[in-house]
């Protein structure tokens, strides 16, 4: 998949780091550090970040200088996203970041074994790679992109196996959300365990 990376996760492949918003499901709208690790073969054909998916193109960074950078920002919080990064050993990344106070979220689609040490496990399926039946237990947020109708059968068959305090989103894919948006709506209305995530960055134009 990538580089010679060690796999006591001291080096990964750091596609970008940037402080901003939150943009979408149950942390919308804190302030929170991104970290995207590159890598990923799961393959969605709707991916807006389809650069992350060759781990090679992106350098291997020290954990350490990852963790000072996010030090330098007054919110304490981290989002580790990708590509997929739980392809690669989470655990010395997140146990730094928390020694120092910072809360760790993560973004994954389930399909690795789970690494590293969570406050918040976002888990967001994908038809393409099935995630694992260890991880969907765990999981804080389970957030379903919505690309066509097909996809809220797909949605209740993994929150059937969901812890019952898993908050449930059900996000319009941005590039279908006129269209997709009002079944969702209506799906909530219907079906009210589930709530809508919006990609609320996209509307506020931030990274």
């Amino acid at each position: 998949m990538a580089h010679n990376i060690p796999p006591d996760g001291t080096l990964l492949p750091l596609m970008e780091e940037f402080y901003t918003i939150q943009g979408e499901g149950f942390h919308s709208g804190k302030a929170a550090y991104f970290i995207r690790l590159g890598g990923c073969d799961v393959g969605c054909h709707w991916c807006d970040v389809k650069e992350s998916w060759d781990a090679e193109l992106h350098p291997l960074t020290s954990a350490d200088e990852i963790v000072k950078n996010a030090e330098k920002y007054p919110g304490k919080a981290v989002v580790v996203t990708g590509g997929e990064p739980l392809i690669y050993n989470l655990d010395y990344l997140t146990s730094e970041l928390q020694k120092r106070g910072i809360k760790t979220f993560i973004e994954t689609s389930g399909a690795y074994p789970l690494s590293g040490h969570w406050d918040w496990i976002c888990l967001s399926p994908k038809k393409f790679k099935s995630p694992r039946p260890d991880i969907l237990p765990l999981a804080g947020e389970l957030k379903v992109i919505v690309f066509n109708k097909s996809d809220f059968a797909w949605a209740e068959e993994h929150a059937a196996h969901v812890s019952e305090n898993c908050k449930l989103y059900l996000q319009p894919e941005w590039s279908k959300h006129s269209e997709v948006t009002p079944l969702i709506i209506d799906y909530v209305m219907q079906n009210p365990k589930w709530e809508i995530s919006l990609q609320t960055h996209k509307y506020l134009n931030i990274p």
